[in-house]
């Protein structure tokens, strides 16, 4: 991802939000020469939108001469395009006013579609397409690329999916940390823009939230209960519990040798009748019940 194209794609001069988010997905695959070859697909995959829509607002774009199909073909007929305008920050310095450069027009590009003494789309070193060059950005893009995370956005975007969620209680509690821990490596394979990152992120943390709160009130529920019943399960519930905990891997240590499941499952049993164990393990058994609900009973 090049962090000047996605900034570009931000500032470029769009008729729809349709199109912003096109153009977003486009910058996050952009490779340093700013050629992108995502399929419409993939790009339909990224932005929740269709593949005819998707088609659309691509034939839009080139029409608005923010992108340019090079003629060059990937894979299964992907088309690879050029996003046109993109300039780097030590380009856009040489330009600036105070700098003593000459003023760059509202889309910061040079005459017409170029960059620098280009009159077409290529910059000084290159006749064809790309930038001249731009490798020279690589470091500085590394440097100071942003995480992708904005509690400000993240924060609306809860607040619309749920107005009636306090968005802060979410993003101070306890377990935001290892929510978004766990949300980053479920999607490390995937490549997705910054705005589609927070977006799903969101929704990861209104279910985490549901889960949050089913413990919580089973917690209360178990420690409102009389002492006398919290000390004893039936011999169906010995049964089923032990069942469940012999498969969880902090269980292991409680097994001799090559046990089976099953065998563990028989030494737990007594243990389950031990008071002690049954509040050091109040945890585990809320969420084994909430996940199996009748079946535990």
């Amino acid at each position: 991802m090049s962090i000047d194209a996605t900034i570009w794609a931000w500032k470029a001069n769009v008729d729809s939000s349709m199109q912003r988010l096109v153009l977003l997905a486009l910058a996050d695959r952009a490779g340093e020469d700013h050629t992108c070859f995502p399929s419409q697909k993939r790009m339909a995959k990224d932005t929740h939108a269709n593949v005819k829509t998707i088609g659309k607002v691509l034939d839009e774009l080139e029409g608005k001469s923010l992108i340019k199909w090079t003629g060059k073909i990937k894979g299964n007929g992907v088309k690879v395009y050029q996003l046109i305008g993109v300039m780097g920050r030590e380009d856009e310095a040489l330009t600036s006013p105070k700098n003593g450069g000459a003023t760059p027009p509202k889309n910061g590009i040079g005459t017409k579609n170029g960059i620098g003494t280009s009159p077409k789309i290529g910059g000084a070193t290159s006749p064809n397409f790309g930038v001249q060059n731009l490798s020279r950005n690589l470091p500085i893009e590394s440097i100071n690329k942003n995480h992708w995370l904005c509690s400000k956005k993240l924060s609306l975007e809860i607040a619309q999916a749920n107005p009636e969620i306090d968005t802060n209680e979410i993003i101070s509690s306890t377990w935001f940390n290892r929510e978004l821990r766990a949300f980053e490596l479920f999607n490390a394979e995937k490549s997705m823009c910054d705005e589609l990152m927070i977006y799903h992120f969101a929704n990861w943390l209104l279910e985490a939230k549901v889960k949050q709160d089913r413990l919580k009130n089973s917690s209360q529920t178990f420690q409102k209960q009389p002492a006398k019943s919290k000390g004893t399960l039936t011999d169906k519930q010995i049964r089923f519990f032990a069942s469940k905990l012999s498969r969880l891997p902090e269980f292991a240590k409680y097994s001799v040798g090559n046990e089976s499941y099953e065998q563990l499952a028989k030494r737990l049993e007594p243990m389950l009748k031990e008071p002690e164990n049954l509040k050091e393990w109040a945890e585990y058994l809320i969420n084994i019940s909430n996940e199996h609900g009748s079946s535990a009973a």
